[in-house]
């Protein structure tokens, strides 16, 4: 499969009867259509500076922004000055439209663990900020992703110790609420910190969100945003989890030392934060696909959080009861929701072989043990990245035989829920969705197909 592009797909969805999973697959492609830049930044472009006074810089990061970039570069008036530097993650840089020159570099770095591409990237864009005038514009495109590829460590901390953290916060089932309260106070760029190096020039955010409530301080750690959360905060979090820092990194936090400007702070006046593209809006994009095809569509959220795996069995559980019922909804009818879910890494046994997948695989292990064959559902669960976690699929589908191909195969469930091991489960039966990089991301997306 090739990435999604604006207007990619059929005009009209397949029939979900004739074909279940290619009526799926087409309601995420509409999703991640809808939430594609260049399909949506024009609307939120401020003039250019007058090229007599000031310049226009543009600084970002996140997943998207390659392509927040191409679409920049192709929507910006020609003969108005545009230069900076983005950063995406490794492989995320779409190919370059024909006819729209270069104007802007995009370097490439790791998530979800940071590398030390990503602090030079970020080292980079500090100096970037030094000098601006008033004069001057900071078009800054943010994007999930962005707080693992903007990393600068705070001072007494390394890479090596970021890495640590991040790692273990993803692994320890916290929220990207709380994930990104830590991540902005031990950096020197997050939490509002790249904006105040933008000072005294105008910053106007364009952002992708990604984050259950749009929450611009929470998407990427919010470089360019107030910070409402604070050290003691950070310093709950990082005791709730049982992960350490080095004990003067630790002092600063309980002096307040490391706190992030806050809302009210002179350095964010005027500047703007525009959503370019929610969760909310590719789910009503993928329910009026479904409603053209004739099914009834209902988007139950576009914020859940939890752990996948439960947050499947509640879908599940849903499910059948439509199914068995027509309740609370009359079939055939299609279930959306989004938001980000959470995976808690087991330990491993001894000798045990290591697991491999993310959330949308979890989801569907949960969702697939929960519904046990329930004829007449299927489901695509799929991150709207691409890439779930950090392997090479998407997702993964659910139809009413997957317990009982997936015993055929030699696999068992429960082995594979205790290790975190969805890959090995779906790619054992053919059910993994791949569609490698979509060049957006407003996080998860999942679809409930019940006949």
């Amino acid at each position: 499969m090739t990435a999604p592009t604006p207007g990619f797909g059929p005009t009209h969805a397949p029939d979900p009867r004739d074909n279940p999973r290619a009526f799926l697959e087409h309601l995420y492609r509409v999703a991640v259509d809808r939430a594609l830049p260049l399909s949506t930044l024009g609307a939120h472009l401020p003039q250019p500076p007058d090229p007599k006074k000031g310049r226009t810089l543009v600084l970002g990061a996140g997943k998207a922004g390659g392509s927040m970039v191409q679409a920049l570069e192709a929507l910006w008036p020609a003969d108005a000055p545009l230069s900076g530097l983005v950063v995406t993650r490794y492989e995320h840089i779409p190919p370059r439209p024909e006819g729209v020159p270069q104007r802007i570099e995009i370097v490439e770095a790791a998530h979800p663990v940071p590398d030390a591409a990503g602090q030079q990237a970020a080292e980079r864009m500090l100096a970037l900020a030094q000098g601006l005038t008033a004069d001057d514009l900071v078009l800054c495109l943010i994007s999930g992703g962005g707080s693992s590829l903007l990393v600068l460590p705070a001072e007494g901390l390394t890479l090596a110790d970021k890495q640590r953290i991040n790692k273990q916060l993803l692994d320890s089932g916290a929220g990207i609420g709380e994930m990104n309260c830590v991540r902005k106070h031990l950096s020197r760029i997050k939490g509002g910190r790249l904006a105040a190096a933008c000072a005294p020039a105008r910053v106007v955010t364009l952002t992708i969100s990604d984050v259950p409530g749009d929450d611009a301080a929470v998407i990427a750690s919010g470089p360019t945003v107030p910070d409402a959360t604070t050290c003691a905060d950070a310093l709950a979090i990082l005791d709730r989890y049982v992960i350490e820092v080095p004990a003067p990194v630790r002092a600063r936090l309980e002096s307040g030392e490391l706190e992030t400007p806050k809302p009210g702070d002179a350095v964010f006046e005027g500047h703007e934060t525009h959503m370019i593209a929610t969760p909310q809006q590719s789910l009503e994009a993928a329910a009026k696909a479904a409603r053209e095809a004739g099914v009834e569509a209902h988007i139950l959220s576009d914020e859940i959080e939890g752990e996948s795996r439960e947050v499947g069995k509640v879908h599940a559980a849903l499910a059948r009861a439509v199914a068995h019922r027509g309740e609370p909804f009359a079939r055939p009818c299609v279930i959306l929701s989004g938001g980000e879910t959470t995976v808690t890494i087991r330990p491993r046994q001894p000798g045990q072989a290591k697991g491999r997948g993310g959330r949308a695989g979890e989801f569907c292990m949960g969702l697939s043990g929960a519904l046990m064959g329930q004829p007449q559902v299927w489901a695509l669960a799929a991150d709207t990245d691409g890439i779930d976690g950090v392997e090479d699929n998407a997702g993964a589908f659910v139809t009413p035989d997957t317990l009982a191909r997936a015993t055929a195969a030699g696999r068992k469930l429960s082995d594979h829920l205790d290790r975190n091991d969805a890959y090995g489960y779906f790619d054992a039966i053919g059910d993994l969705f791949v569609t490698g990089p979509t060049h957006t991301n407003v996080n998860d997306f999942r679809a409930l197909l019940i006949l």
